[in-house]
């Protein structure tokens, strides 16, 4: 009870300090990372600040003005102009090229990467657990001219809405590790992604694996990471997540058809140990008897 109290307490302090940050934060001047948007740009300052008041936005971009279309944050978090396109999505397009494929988005928070998928993809889903992060993509996409098909969804619940799903390629960042049970959804995704994925995710080191359970009868160690709850927009909607190490990543991605694996890089942030992996499915005919792109592995 006084743990429960004492976070609420702690919650209450963060939310307070953030609303400030963020009553601070300029609405332009931007140098770095303007992206046209024509209906954001011809948008006037007042119709431009009230669509920032309208949703509780927690990153934001720069139109050809400098001026602000979203929030941040807080301090340090999102508080700078977004990029468009990620340059993980310029590596992805380099893989599979995009242009006549179908796109999942795994975890579209605000639609910042949904918007750069499109630049590339001749269709986009994305989905999000979160209701509020729906309605922030669909807004923020169609001010900037795309209409992804953006879908509520907990790629956790089962049965998985596996028509919805169904696509050719898969933008997985910033998800997995996120998840209670990360193994049986990295082998869910050979029952709908028929050519390839980019996955950008926190990894557990050796020395940190010290929990362990079993799927299938095989045995996985993880990390087991603290989440904040459907409350925080940055933590999984579950109480805790299991961080997978590498190698067993990379196995189940294997398992679960994805032959052709690889590690782009792997880098360290605040939280941790990070990997970029681009997975594709070995070359063959296609659902409708064509031949796949290779990637460019």
């Amino acid at each position: 009870m006084f743990q429960r109290v004492l976070n609420t307490l702690h919650g209450i302090k963060r939310s307070y300090s953030r609303r400030r940050f963020r009553s601070h934060l300029p609405m332009g001047g931007y140098q770095e990372n303007r992206v046209a948007a024509e209906l954001v740009d011809t948008l006037s300052d007042v119709d431009l600040s009230a669509l920032n008041e309208l949703l509780d936005w927690q990153c934001f971009t720069a139109d050809l003005q400098g001026r602000r279309f979203g929030s941040a944050a807080w301090r340090g978090k999102r508080a700078e102009p977004q990029v468009i396109p990620d340059r993980r999505i310029v590596l992805l397009n380099e893989h599979f090229n995009l242009s006549d494929k179908h796109v999942l988005e795994i975890g579209c928070f605000e639609g910042i990467h949904t918007i750069g998928l499109a630049q590339y993809a001749s269709r986009v889903t994305a989905v999000d657990a979160r209701i509020e992060n729906v309605v922030k993509t669909i807004v923020r996409c169609a001010f900037f001219g795309c209409t992804p098909r953006v879908l509520k969804c907990d790629v956790e619940v089962e049965p998985l809405p596996i028509e919805w799903l169904s696509s050719d390629v898969l933008h997985h960042v910033g998800v997995l590790y996120h998840l209670k049970d990360p193994v049986k959804h990295l082998l869910k995704l050979g029952q709908f992604i028929r050519i390839g994925l980019m996955l950008d995710t926190h990894y557990a080191l050796d020395h940190e694996a010290v929990e362990r359970f079993e799927l299938n009868g095989k045995a996985y160690r993880y990390k087991r990471f603290q989440e904040s709850g459907d409350a925080d927009p940055f933590s999984g909607v579950y109480d805790h997540a299991k961080w997978l190490r590498l190698d067993d990543v990379i196995g189940t991605l294997k398992h679960a058809g994805f032959s052709e694996v690889n590690v782009i890089e792997t880098r360290v942030e605040r939280n941790g140990p990070r990997a970029l992996i681009m997975a594709a499915r070995p070359e063959g005919p296609k659902p409708d008897g064509s031949h796949r792109q290779r990637g460019a592995f």
